[in-house]
């Protein structure tokens, strides 16, 4: 199958992690792959949502957007996640996360990042219990690559 280009990069890696150069535009986001506050660690913040979701909005529709984290089972797929909401209608937030289980068996999104989303864009507890009706991903020390285009989804 016959990729399209990659327009965008998105990182979301743990704070000391290194990141190569990218020749296309690319946005990184350091935080450790934590659900709550850990000492030592650096947890997702609302501040780091709100650049995820602006970042869908600043892409053109048709735009190829490439989410990475270090074993693309949660951060990522948390990501996938918020921005195929961002660009949906409030209700559509559990058929979302049934087309996320089936695009990816083994994702576990980051319950952190959702619900952080889940505040910023006003979902009452709806992306919270989407995610958390799908269960937990199968075992897995890292995901698969990840082929999701949001389809027909109205953009805000």
């Amino acid at each position: 199958m016959a990729r399209a280009p990659i327009d965008h990069v998105l990182t979301l890696i743990s704070p000391d992690a290194s990141v190569s150069a990218r020749r296309v535009p690319h946005t990184v986001l350091r935080f450790n792959d934590i659900a709550g506050p850990r000492s030592g660690l650096v947890e997702p913040s609302a501040e780091m949502i709100r650049e995820i979701i602006q970042l869908g909005r600043e892409l053109p529709e048709n735009a190829t957007l490439l989410i990475h984290c270090f074993a693309g089972v949660s951060r990522s797929p948390a990501a996938a996640y918020i921005l195929a909401c961002a660009a949906s209608v409030p209700g559509e937030e559990l058929s979302i996360a049934y087309r996320l289980r089936a695009a990816a068996p083994k994702a576990t999104p980051n319950a952190l990042m959702i619900s952080l989303a889940d505040t910023m864009l006003h979902r009452c507890g709806a992306m919270r219990s989407a995610i958390a009706a799908i269960g937990r991903g199968a075992d897995a020390y890292e995901g698969d690559v990840i082929d999701w285009t949001l389809g027909s989804t109205a953009r805000p």
